[in-house]
């Protein structure tokens, strides 16, 4: 009897063994491109984990140099500096590329001084497939290493040496190898950063501690922060605890994007004063005419963090903001939000800015002025990389300036929110080891219980995991009608609640319906394809016994239109709206061109705009989406599908379907946020029944304030409405040529946001210096940078047209 006991705890030890293995060896990056090349050298060397391969690549010559040991500054790498290759001519080098995708490529330069030649004498550049990485380069008399990440979509990288006239290059050891996918966004708003280079100007960690790269899956160097600080070193505290970072699964960061050390570490505002104005700076060198990347991370490992010397230091809010060269990137970011409130949960933010006449980029952390019993702000992790610009250059002397115009001369700056958390990795280890003890006990072949699929379902929601029914019936309380919280073509729309308590959206569509069926399987497809903070999340799906249902993300603050007309729920504002609208555009933006081919919405309403608790917009309801054209086609040929009163004229006549009919009805959507009224209303006169037709007469007679939300007419200022009408209209322009794209209306949004916030402000622009509005933001979230304005000069005239004329009748009927 004992000895089977201890055969079942054996069994146990090395089940629960086992598992915590294969999680931690699936946290382990293996790149399937590792090309290590100790360039130089008749021997491998060995630098850490890692083994860098004698040097065998073919080129016109073979010419190669060494020095000793003694000669070369102390680093983690210096072996790799004691031998160097000499290229006289243009030389170029192929690797084999198995996996497409991005690449790490690392150059290594130490100048030492050889019987035949001088290093520190070289100049050089150096490109990459079509890009130039650096130009008539001359290295620094001390070992350097420059990175550059690249996407990959051949068989091959070829990496090209070009020696200046009359000099030669060189290149003591270089590394080609694949980044974790991960790494760096398909999606960052606008910024299309798989057809960019980048090249890393800073990687920093905080908390004055340096990674070294055997330290960090991807072999990156993280420095120290204090040499970059310029605040006094008074003002900052470092802090240290490692131990307390908890990586999490399900669409959380991981280790992949930055190493326990870095989320472990921070530099930390050190002040007690509530009414304290400080921020915590560090600055670093760039070159001005580019576009930036960059990558702020955070954990919080200071909530807990009792330290004797600051009163308050303890549990409290973690609501601080975020500077770039003093404009505010961040307003009150509160990272316990952010994380859900799990302690020790990695976090990051990424921001882009494009810089003209300035040669640094300051980042600043400071708290936020709302009422905070002690100021909070700290700082784990720092990147900051290069964006190649439309030369396909990354060298400063390829600085494209842009033209000084009021638009244009502006260091403008986007932010793009990084990935959340999932739930707890322990938790996961947990319920795995118990289904598998369930099932070893059992000795099922198959076990069918729902509390195993149950399981099975929390680790997967966030990758489209195929539901049994019996756990949606038990979510929705078997369908109750309690639990109806929406009903559409499709069907009847539940909220459920998970066993995990997370709260769900259930769309159930109708049994025996073949064009249901077309719509659930091209809605699932869709969603499984695309993660966007705009776009509604996809958290599973079930078709078991003829059941068509798929499981969203819930949203709080139900459909934009229960917003506007028709329910109870609080008036919007404003800027609310605009708001709204922005977030909306830059969903079926991302929808137009985040993939290969285009997505067409094709049912653009506001009741597929939901809100969440924050009444952030996102696109929901892609049963009618299409895939764009091909290249060579400037249309679908597809039959009429869509709501009345939001289809697109020219698709309706045509049954020929572009991106175009998409901005069509967002127009429409535009003008119901505006006016607070449906697109169509029978209860009104008839020459008011269409909204549409009814704004468009208004504007005709240059009525514009009688189409207004009387609940916001005070509030929106004539350069906003100006702005917002005029874009709608060319939203609603009867040929699609005519009208813009989603980018272009996105940029005009935000646009007419900032002149909203100009005129609340009431702040004379001709004061502004030039050098302040160099560094102005243009928005907090992200914008079309380049986009031409499709307003153009004619918008004063415009409005002079729209000026509401006393001899004319009214239009308050709209």
């Amino acid at each position: 009897m004992k000895t089977a006991m201890d055969f079942a705890i054996l069994q146990l030890f090395i089940l629960v063994l086992s598992m915590l293995c294969l999680m931690t060896c699936s946290l382990k990056f293996d790149p399937v491109d590792n090309h290590l090349i100790n360039c130089g050298s008749f021997e491998n060397t060995t630098i850490g984990d890692r083994v860098f391969l004698a040097d065998n690549l073919n080129s016109p010559q073979r010419v190669f140099v060494n020095t000793t040991l003694k000669s070369i500054p102390t680093t983690y790498s210096s072996n790799l500096y004691q031998t160097a290759r000499i290229l006289n001519e243009t030389s170029k080098f192929a690797f084999s590329i198995k996996k497409q995708g991005r690449v790490w490529i690392r150059l290594y330069f130490f100048p030492f001084l050889d019987e035949k030649f001088n290093l520190s004498s070289a100049k050089f550049s150096v490109s990459a497939q079509n890009y130039t990485l650096i130009k008539d380069f001359q290295p620094l008399n001390v070992p350097s290493v420059k990175e550059y990440t690249l996407n990959i979509t051949s068989t091959s990288l070829v990496l090209t040496f070009m020696p200046s006239a009359s000099s030669f290059a060189f290149i003591n050891a270089l590394e080609v190898i694949s980044l974790p996918d991960e790494l760096i966004p398909v999606d960052a708003g606008t910024h299309n950063l798989m057809e960019q280079a980048l090249e890393t100007v800073a990687r920093v960690n905080m908390g004055n501690v340096e990674v070294l790269p055997q330290n960090d899956t991807s072999w990156r160097s993280w420095e120290s922060d204090e040499r970059y600080l310029t605040s006094s070193r008074n003002l900052v505290q470092f802090v240290s605890r490692a131990r307390a970072v908890n990586y999490t699964r399900g669409g959380g960061p991981s280790k992949n994007i930055a190493p326990p050390l870095v989320y472990g570490t921070a530099t930390r505002l050190l002040s007690d004063d509530p009414n304290t104005l400080a921020n915590v700076t560090w600055s670093f060198d760039v070159d001005p005419g580019f576009e930036y990347f960059i990558r702020l991370h955070f954990c919080d490992i200071v909530s807990g963090y009792n330290d004797p010397n600051r009163v308050g230091s303890g549990d409290h809010d973690l609501i601080f903001n975020i500077f770039v060269n003093s404009q505010l990137a961040s307003r009150y970011l509160d990272l316990k939000k952010k994380t859900l409130n799990i302690r020790g949960s990695p976090y990051y933010m990424d921001v882009f800015t494009r810089l003209e006449n300035v040669h640094s980029i300051g980042i600043s952390i400071g708290p936020a002025d709302i009422l905070n019993a002690y100021p909070e702000a700290f700082l784990n992790g720092l990147e900051i990389m290069k964006i190649s610009n439309f030369k396909g250059s990354l060298d400063a002397s390829d600085a494209e300036f842009q033209s000084l115009t009021p638009t244009s001369k502006k260091n403008r700056t986007w932010l793009i929110l990084g990935s959340t958390i999932g739930g707890s990795i322990i938790c996961i280890v947990l319920v795995l080891v118990s289904i598998l003890l369930c099932r070893n006990r059992t000795r099922a072949a198959v076990d069918d219980s729902t509390e195993d699929k149950e399981a099975s379902m929390i680790s997967k929601s966030n990758m489209g995991y195929q539901f049994p029914l019996v756990a949606v019936q038990e979510a929705t309380d078997n369908f109750s009608e309690s639990m109806v919280i929406g009903f559409g073509g499709f069907g009847k729309v539940y909220k459920g609640v998970l066993k995990d308590n997370t709260k769900v959206a259930v769309k159930r569509g109708f049994h025996q319906s073949q064009q249901g069926l077309s719509e659930f399987k091209t809605e699932v497809e869709m969603l499984s394809q695309f993660r966007h903070r705009h776009l509604v999340s996809l958290v599973g799906y079930c078709n078991e016994k003829d059941e068509m249902i798929i499981i969203y993300e819930y949203m709080e603050n139900g459909t934009l239109k229960d917003h506007l007309y028709g329910s109870d729920v609080p008036n919007l504002s404003w800027t609310q709206r605009l708001e709204i609208c922005i977030g909306s555009a830059k969903g079926l933006h991302y929808l137009h061109t985040g993939s290969q081919k285009a997505i067409i919405h094709r049912d653009v309403k506001s009741s597929n705009i939901l809100l969440d608790e924050n009444l952030r917009a996102k696109v929901s309801d892609f049963g009618l989406s299409k895939t764009g054209p091909e290249i060579d086609q400037t249309h679908v040929s597809t039959a009429v599908k869509g709501s009345f009163g939001y289809l697109d004229p020219e698709y309706l006549t045509r049954q020929q379907l572009t991106d175009k009919s998409d901005v069509y009805s967002f127009g429409v959507v535009m003008f119901e946020v505006l006016c607070g009224r449906p697109v169509i209303d029978p209860s009104l006169p008839k020459e008011s029944v269409n909204l549409v037709e009814c704004v468009m007469k208004c504007l005709r007679n240059g009525e514009s304030e009688a189409i207004v939300d009387p609940r916001i007419a005070h509030e929106v200022t004539p350069k906003s409405l100006t702005k917002f009408v005029y874009t709608a209209e060319k939203c609603l322009a009867e040929y699609g040529a005519d009208r813009p794209t989603m980018g272009e209306v996105l940029w005009n949004l935000e646009y007419a946001m900032k002149l909203q916030g100009k005129d609340e402000k009431k702040t004379e622009e001709n004061e502004i210096s030039d050098n302040q509005m160099d560094n102005s933001v243009l928005s907090t979230e992200y914008s079309m940078g380049s986009m031409a304005d499709i307003a153009g000069i004619s918008m004063s005239k415009v409005f002079c047209q729209m000026v509401k004329s006393e001899n004319k009748d009214s239009c308050d009927i709209c």
